[in-house]
């Protein structure tokens, strides 16, 4: 099975291995700097690039190309193009230039711009990223050539995910490299940040799932009775896999291995029906492309085997939600890991720089950071006690807080054993030593080892957004210390006392305990720490004073870029939850009401056929249920005339803030109100008569 995995990997893409057979040298070497320095790239270069890319891509059974791309809407555009080209004779040859390679035209009103486009300024540009393979993707339409590329406007201005992340890319290597530099690494010429994202995701039956309208529409069920079963007996966390799961995984891990995607760890997640992918870690740039395809390939290999693949954040109340865990560190082009502790973190003085670096820009721009894991269906899961609370925070764990605090407080750290043998009791079991530090799964910015988990991205969005902030507000605090430290006498004094001084600064991010506490959240406001309870509380950190004044400073994104992103949030927001409450809207009046006053009428008929039968028998059972779904029925029809009434009046609300707050202060309540008398109705109807799959269909008959 090795032998066969490793024949497939990467077979589909036009990798490094496949450049330097099909490329000139010296066309390979040109490339290698654009990819690697980051110089500028000859258009001869992107000529004969074309070619090759075109001939491996029609020897592998492709017919047309696209330029991938990842606009504002968090999930991936394309257009096709066929090779095909006419010539005099009327036969066709098979062409590809390096223009075509280089530039394409998508139609940029039509996307999210947050008014960077009006809808009659219809010019937009897809540039090619050659920093991320292009790669070939098997489907009904035959093979495809997929090309990454960046999106911007006919004025230049990003309408992407991908530019802004690879802008602070480039803004935290030069940052990292100056400090490398003083501490005497003068080898080191680029420092890349390192991202390994996991995804969860839920797996329900196709055919229940085209039932449910509110799961088609708005990703997630606006309705359902919990069934007697849920999580509680944690019996489904790393259970046995189900065979029709373990058959989609199969086919899952293939088409992505191909395409060269590191899938390796998957298995059941907390929920029934729940599960999880994560991958080998890569550089921010190609692990933000992966995760978008991993997303696409779970909902297309789904389909194949009549499954449907949720990627919403809360599918059902009442159940686990999704995330998606961000592991962030940073590695220099020499393979050294700057987040790596080794086995005496107190002696190492460059990953204790880098650390309270990390650290003081965790809390100097926390609310940034809230704002980067923001979407409507995160609203449900974050702060709900299955994931991080609002409240940003770093857990460290106990080793290296406590040689944090020796810092802060002598100067130095003189460190702390923990390298501890656990006694299991089994002699035929090896010995276990433990880790520097327990895990911490309330905290949102978790450091698990060389590395720093961001745990509050949700399942169905880019992580683009959340490492395009993490690489800039590092590289920010990172210039600073650059700026100082270039100008001291003694570098490694300096250094010491600097870090001493961020960590006294900024030790109030620190926290080690748990993060679902009532305490935490009194504590948490002591210390001065932002609690954004939503995404609507969140978004105007996007485009605070701090906020332009660091993506501007670092080239990352322009006043304008940010003030659209502001924009594209709030319409984004108050589209969902429209969608939702007109889907609620929808469902309760043909479905659900409808359904209610069938079986009313079936229990008034009963009531008047056992009188007539039997005047003496004893009725209270019936008229109890007919009194009782007969309330509930008046409860919901009121709850949706009320919610009617608001999404009406949503209307007349033209400035993208106040419909946003609208939507969440106004329509969402009501929402909930409508919600709860169907929900206790589901457990009274004649199951027959329900009209839509219950979460217990949903969630166990697979």
């Amino acid at each position: 099975m090795s032998e066969r995995l490793t024949d497939i990997f990467g077979i589909d893409v036009f990798s490094d291995a496949v450049m330097i057979e099909k490329l000139p040298k010296k066309t390979y070497m040109a490339l290698k700097k654009t990819i690697e320095n980051g110089e500028d790239l000859d258009p001869g270069v992107a000529e004969v690039v074309a070619n090759a890319m075109k001939d491996w891509a029609i020897e592998h059974g492709a017919t047309h190309y696209t330029h991938w791309f990842q606009p504002m809407t968090g999930v991936t555009a394309e257009k096709h193009d066929s090779f095909l080209s006419p010539t005099s004779d009327g036969k066709i040859i098979m062409e590809f230039s390096g223009k075509e390679l280089i530039k394409g035209e998508p139609d940029a009103s039509s996307f999210p711009s947050g008014g960077l486009r009006a809808t009659f300024e219809a010019r937009g540009y897809t540039a090619w990223d050659c920093t991320s393979p292009a790669f070939l993707r098997e489907d009904a339409l035959g093979v495809t050539l997929c090309i990454p590329t960046a999106f911007c406007s006919y004025t230049g201005e990003a309408l992407d995910m991908k530019t802004p992340l690879l802008r602070s890319m480039e803004a935290l290597s030069i940052q990292a490299v100056r400090i490398l530099k003083l501490f005497g690494n003068t080898d080191v010429t680029h420092v890349n940040p390192t991202v390994g994202p996991e995804q969860e995701y839920f797996l329900v039956d196709k055919t229940k799932y085209l039932k449910r309208d509110d799961l088609i529409y708005s990703g997630r069920t606006l309705f359902g009775a919990m069934p007697p079963k849920g999580q509680e007996m944690e019996d489904h966390y790393f259970g046995c896999i189900k065979e029709r799961v373990a058959s989609f995984m199969k086919e899952l891990n293939m088409e992505l291995w191909k395409m060269g995607v590191t899938a390796k760890t998957q298995h059941n997640e907390t929920a029934p029906a729940q599960h999880e992918l994560a991958p080998i870690y890569s550089t921010a740039n190609i692990a933000t492309d992966h995760n978008q395809l991993v997303m696409e390939c779970m909902k297309r290999v789904a389909n194949r085997h009549n499954l449907a693949c949720l990627l919403h954040e809360k599918p059902f109340a009442g159940v686990n939600g999704s995330g998606k865990h961000n592991n962030w560190s940073m590695i220099t082009d020499t393979g050294v890991n700057l987040l790596k502790q080794g086995k005496t973190p107190h002696k190492n003085t460059q990953f204790l720089l880098f650390l309270s670096a990390v650290i003081k820009a965790v809390d100097l721009y926390g609310d940034i950071l809230r704002v980067s894991a923001v979407n409507p269906g995160n609203d449900h899961r974050l702060g709900e006690d299955e994931a991080p609370p609002a409240i940003i925070s770093i857990f460290l764990g106990s080793q290296l807080e406590d040689v944090l605090n020796q810092v802060i407080k002598n100067g130095e750290a003189t460190g702390r054993d923990d390298y501890v043998k656990i006694n299991v009791g089994v002699h035929s079991i090896p010995e276990l030593y433990k880790d520097g530090a327990d895990r911490n799964r309330t905290s949102p910015f978790a450091f698990t080892g060389d590395k720093f988990e961001f745990r509050m991205v949700g399942s169905s969005m880019s992580v683009g957004t959340a490492n395009t902030v993490i690489n800039t507000i590092v590289a920010d605090v990172l210039c600073d210390m650059a700026d100082e430290l270039e100008k001291a006498k003694n570098f490694e004094v300096a250094a010491l006392r600097l870090i001493r001084k961020t960590l006294s600064d900024h030790i109030r991010i620190i926290y080690n305990g748990n993060g679902y506490s009532k305490e935490w959240v009194e504590e948490a406001e002591k210390r001065g720490l932002p609690n954004l309870k939503s995404m609507v509380d969140a978004i105007p950190a996007l485009v605070t004073d701090k906020a332009i004044e660091l993506f501007e400073r670092h080239k990352v994104l322009s006043k304008s870029e940010l003030m659209s992103r502001k924009d594209v949030l709030h319409d984004s927001y108050a589209k969902a939850i429209n969608i939702e409450a007109k889907t609620m809207i929808m469902m309760a009046s043909v479905q659900y009401i409808p359904a209610v006053i069938k079986y009313t009428n079936i229990l008034a008929k009963s009531i008047n056929n056992i009188k007539e039968a039997m005047p003496e028998a004893n009725i209270s059972v019936q008229k109890g249920l007919l009194m009782e779904s007969s309330k509930l029925l008046y409860e919901a029809q009121t709850s949706l005339q009320k919610l009617r009434a608001l999404v009406q009046e949503a209307d007349t609300k033209v400035i993208l803030s106040e419909r946003a707050e609208f939507f969440y202060h106004k329509v969402k309540p009501v929402m909930a109100e409508l919600r709860g008398p169907i929900d206790a109705l589901e457990c009274i109807v004649d199951k027959d008569l329900w009209p839509v799959p219950s979460y217990g269909e949903l969630l166990y008959e697979l």
